[in-house]
């Protein structure tokens, strides 16, 4: 039974290997993105990117961090990134 050795292996590598895999591609895209796109979208670069360092820390609170910051806070710094501005609501 050297094949269900292998797909346990495989299996196990994915479930503890996906969290890593996310934090490391949440650090690398806050990384990468200029400093004038975070202060566009009024965002903190180093922030975020000493969150999802030390959520490296703690697998599920990186985990959580990581990909709030993927789903929230990467598009709207991409957007700024890209000429466009988050809405604000008027000021009288």
């Amino acid at each position: 039974m050297p094949w269900v050795d292998l797909i346990r292996a495989v299996l196990l590598t994915m479930v503890f290997g996906a969290p890593l895999a996310i934090t490391i591609w949440a650090l690398l895209d806050a990384a990468r993105r200029p400093q004038w796109a975070w202060s566009l979208a009024e965002r903190n670069q180093v922030l975020w990117m000493t969150m999802i360092l030390l959520g490296v820390l703690f697998v599920c609170g990186g985990l959580f961090i990581s990909i709030w910051y993927l789903w929230k806070v990467r598009p709207v710094v991409a957007a700024a990134e890209m000429g466009v501005l988050p809405e604000r609501p008027d000021i009288p």
